[in-house]
């Protein structure tokens, strides 16, 4: 491919949470100013804006919409597209989600940043219809662009966008994984060559830019610049100091010094507070709850109703209409009026109140929970604001040695203030905030001191023009910012005491490649490693190498990095000396590798992405890994005495592996459920070495099978798990030694205890062989394989949300079936484990509907009232406690009514108070019912997330 800098035109890309622009320059085009400058202009782009109604503007919403099929029957094709499509984004999207909320994808930028998820995952629309096909984060993002491109290529068919210089911005805080996905995103559109850019940088340039030549005179060394970016779904924060270019006193220079932490915190909150403020005036009036449908509607009104009341030439009071539903569609609607000081109270009271700078962010978890984002948890955007400044006011200021004479007393306070983002298109919230600055920073002798606002006449496409502009600096032209990093990246070392290094400093700029020679690691040819990886934004001064102890208060995790070195013939077992490499690339993504330090030999180290979903993160803690460490000698016997059962070379079968758990306990002087996870896992590899001797006799088999789930169990929770858990899968899967009943019933028995471990597609495969079976009533079997059939099904919590329904109806009828009394304790364990609200493992998203899990519970509620054992109604109570427990999540939860129900059985029954709170109040599951629903002990050290 051509030099990008000769390509003719410089397009800058807004990926907005709630809306996308683009702008571009060029660079054949002449002068517009007449001072050299090329312009930057904004790209109309064609969408459809209703059905059948096709429109050009200046941007375009970031939803992603599935046409029904009747809307699909009008026959929507882009001049670009080759046939109808059966989806859309921009405006069409956007509006059409109001009228069919499931099936409209939003916020994929806020999930591209979510670490609490598989964002490679299809889980877009949140909740969706159940017809409408999923999107992953990455996905709906490349959708968007994809939109742009066939837009962009159809205006300009000789300079297709793929061929451009094109710059994507995305905040400044997101982490470096959701950076990769951006990129990722990028490639799926079409455009495999792009760079990043920052967006408070972007309106920075964008703001340079309208100045033209007079720029200079507006800025003065020594000046501190906050630009405070409120968007759809983030608040980034960014500090810039001004300096002067040399010891003449020269041209000044823009220096980015501090970016603040990473909050989903923006515009949709706010929408979700008015339609809580709405909710409450509707139960109050009504007595009723909104349903999820009426609730998404409401949301999506509540945005109106937050620009409008927030406006200048605001109404007094704003009338809300929501439409009934169902029976009551025609007639069934409701009314309600908030006023303006209603919306004050919540907006700006509750988002900018007046703070101290001493303040800081609460921690916790969000009261919202109504769409699977981890919100920030406190949503005082002043506080986030004050803690910010608070760290990084002295960032960045130069000595009294340097020339810089400029940075005396005032540069700890931002001079300038340039606001960016939809949010801040309201001028109350600027006037609070500029307020606040006033305050928190005006001396005593300053009564009218306050901050100057740099204009920003269209917030709404100033990212997008920055971006344009910042791809015309890189060519030479106008004004840069000298931008280092703005994070310092770490690699875990030690766990006691935690000690991190240094591979990159703060202070990096794009380009530079940094070693932590000072500090070679020893590695093991082939065998697995995990590198933990931390970030600050507060500790910008440490120095590559530097040793440092690991502060949750100064450093945040990051997905860890897993790797196991591959070195041709050379052998396994061979041990060589590594050093770690890191660079910072001219898009804005770090890259790592791990060097040898004797050939030279580099492998490049990827971010381990899978292991942002929640059921990992224990395992960057090192939990599991601390939870008891075993002396040597006593690992060597465990060794010895796997090794004598299962040598696969040793035929002598004397060694019945019967015995083998009653020898390794009194090896460790320790019931096994005492057993670490590091003797666990020790114990798995040794196992695993020896996975041959399997094939001795069935006894061995079903015996390894055994032990191999007990220590891997629950298939997360300590470093490299997912790579043991792929290991068994290439070994075991369809590859049983022994047709046997025995060896069928463990290895089910195994797969249910690492099932946590597995993909969604191994998880699919081995519910494969048993849907039709269990769903059709075809399956024969004895009772204790049947039990463990329905244990094994209902672990795997990744199967299609249809799958899962069919299946519990299945458990339900089957439970009413005299013949299946034996296996009554498996299908209720089963039942509550398909039905859960809060999924062991599984993501958020597979949990069945609401109304399904409803109807299970009334009849587990009828299967109470029948003369069960103890043993029963306990099983029966968990299974009840599972599906309805109070989440949050009005998606997931059960009606009040049903949960009022539930607790009033459990009172007659003199249940726990416990259970009655966890379905009334929420909360989390004791130990020991913990246990219960994995169905075995924990592992010490390794909880169930949720």
């Amino acid at each position: 491919m051509d030099d990008p800098s000769n390509s003719r035109f410089v397009v800058g890309i807004d990926l907005g949470t709630t809306n996308c622009a683009m702008a571009f320059v060029d660079t054949h085009a002449e002068s517009g100013a007449g001072d050299g400058r090329h312009s930057v202009q904004t790209f109309a782009i064609p969408q459809w804006v209703d059905l059948g109604q096709r429109e050009n503007r200046e941007t375009l919403p970031s939803f992603h919409y599935e046409f029904t099929s009747d809307e699909a029957a009008v026959g929507h094709r882009l001049p670009w597209q080759d046939q109808p499509a059966k989806h859309c984004v921009g405006v069409l999207a956007r509006d059409a989600g109001h009228r069919h909320p499931g099936r409209r994808a939003a916020s994929a930028k806020s999930w591209l940043s979510h670490d609490g998820v598989d964002r490679t995952a299809d889980l877009l629309p949140w909740h969706g219809d159940t017809d409408v096909a999923k999107l992953s984060p990455v996905d709906a993002s490349a959708r968007y662009l994809s939109h742009l491109r066939g837009a962009w290529d159809a205006a300009h068919p000789d300079h297709p966008l793929a061929d451009q210089d094109v710059v994507i911005t995305l905040p400044a805080s997101f982490d470096e994984v959701a950076r990769e996905l951006t990129v990722s995103a990028a490639k799926k559109a079409g455009l495999p060559r792009v760079y990043l850019i920052e967006e408070p940088q972007a309106a920075f340039y964008a703001w340079i830019d309208r100045q033209g030549d007079q720029w200079e005179s507006k800025v003065q060394p020594g000046q501190l610049i906050l630009v405070c970016d409120i968007g759809g779904g983030t608040t980034d924060l960014t500090l810039i100091r001004v300096r002067t270019a040399g010891a003449d006193g020269g041209q000044v220079q823009f220096h980015r010094v501090a970016v603040g932490s990473h909050l989903i915190l923006g515009g949709d909150n706010l929408d979700l507070a008015v339609a809580k403020l709405a909710e409450s005036k509707i139960l109050s009036e009504t007595g009723k709850s909104l349903s999820a449908t009426q609730w998404d509607r409401l949301v999506g009104v509540a945005r109106s109703v937050k620009e409008t009341m927030l406006s200048d030439d605001r109404p007094d009071q704003y009338t809300i209409h929501l439409p009934g539903e169902g029976s009551e569609l025609i007639g069934g609607g409701l009314l309600l009026t908030v006023t303006a000081q209603e919306i004050d109270e919540i907006l700006l009271d509750g988002f900018f109140p007046d703070v101290e700078l001493s303040d800081r962010p609460a921690a916790g978890e969000s009261g919202f929970q109504e769409f699977g984002l981890p919100y920030a948890a406190d949503a005082a955007i002043t506080r986030h604001l004050a803690d910010f400044l608070r760290t990084h006011r002295h960032t960045g200021i130069q000595t009294s040695g340097d020339d810089d004479s400029a940075m005396t007393s005032g540069a700890d306070r931002p001079d300038l203030v340039l606001f960016n983002g939809g949010v801040m298109t309201a001028s109350a919230i600027g006037k609070r905030i500029v307020g606040s600055l006033s305050r928190w920073f005006r001396r005593g002798d300053e009564s009218s001191w306050s901050p100057q606002v740099l204009e920003s006449p269209r917030l709404d496409l100033a990212v997008a023009r920055g971006a344009a502009y910042y791809g015309v600096v890189r060519r030479g032209e106008g004004v840069r910012i000298a931008a280092n990093l703005g994070h310092s990246y770490y690699m875990q070392v030690s766990e006691e005491p935690p000690q991190a290094i240094c591979l990159i400093p703060g202070s990096a700029e794009a380009g530079q490649r940094f070693s932590a020679e000072q500090h070679p690691l020893q590695m093991r040819i082939g065998a697995p490693v995990q590198f933990p990886l931390w970030v600050s934004s507060t500790r910008l001064a440490d120095t590559v190498g530097e040793l440092i102890g690991i502060d949750r208060a100064e450093l945040s995790p990051l997905p860890p990095i897993c790797t196991a070195l591959v070195l041709g013939r050379r052998k396994q077992d061979e041990t060589i000396r590594v050093v770690i490499e890191a660079e910072l690339s001219e898009i804005g993504t770090v890259g790592l590798f791990c060097v040898d330090a004797d050939s030279g030999k580099r492998w490049r180290l990827e971010f381990d992405i899978r292991s942002t979903l929640e059921t990992d993160r224990e395992a960057h803690s090192g939990e599991g890994e601390t939870a008891g460490i075993i002396d040597a000698e006593t690992v060597a016997g465990c060794e010895s005495a796997i090794a004598e059962v299962f040598d696969a070379d040793e035929r002598d079968k004397s060694q019945k592996p019967g015995k083998l758990v009653r020898q390794l306990q009194s090896i460790t002087e320790m019931h096994r459920n005492q057993w670490p996870p590091s003797l666990l896992r020790e114990q798995w590899q040794f196992l695993f070495d020896h996975h041959e001797g399997r094939r001795k006799s069935e006894q061995h088999e079903s015996r390894w099978l055994n032990l191999v789930g007990f220590c891997l169990r629950p298939g997360y929770g300590v470093a490299v798990d997912d790579w043991r858990v792929s290991s068994v899968w290439k070994t075991i899967h369809g590859k049983l030694a022994f047709a046997s009943a025995a060896s069928r019933t463990e290895s089910m028995i195994m797969w249910r205890r690492i099932a946590g471990g597995l993909t969604t597609g191994q998880q699919s495969q081995l519910a494969a062989p048993w849907v039709n079976a269990l769903t059709n009533k075809t399956m024969r079997m004895e009772p204790h394989e049947a039990a463990e059939v329905w244990r094994l099904i209902g672990s795997l919590e990744r199967l299609p949300v249809n799958d899962k329904v069919n299946l519990g109806d299945a458990a339900l009828q089957a439970l009413s079936v005299k013949k299946n009394e034996k296996i009554r304790d498996a299908l209720l364990w089963s039942i509550g484990r398909i039905g859960s609200r809060q999924p062991v493992y599984g993501p958020l998203n597979a949990a069945v509907p609401a109304k399904q899990a409803e109807r299970w519970c009334e009849k587990l509620l009828d299967f109470l009232d029948r003369d069960c054992s103890d043993e029963l109604v306990s099983i029966a109570r968990l299974a009840l406690v599972q599906m309805g427990r109070l989440t949050g999540d009005r998606f997931r939860d059960l009606s009040v009514d049903q949960r009022e129900r539930i607790a009033a059985a459990f009172r007659v029954r003199e249940s726990p108070q416990h259970f009655v709170d966890l379905l009334l109040v929420g909360g989390k599951l004791a130990s020991e019912e913990q246990a219960a629903v994995f169905g075995d002990a924990l592992p010490l050290g390794i909880r169930l997330v949720r």
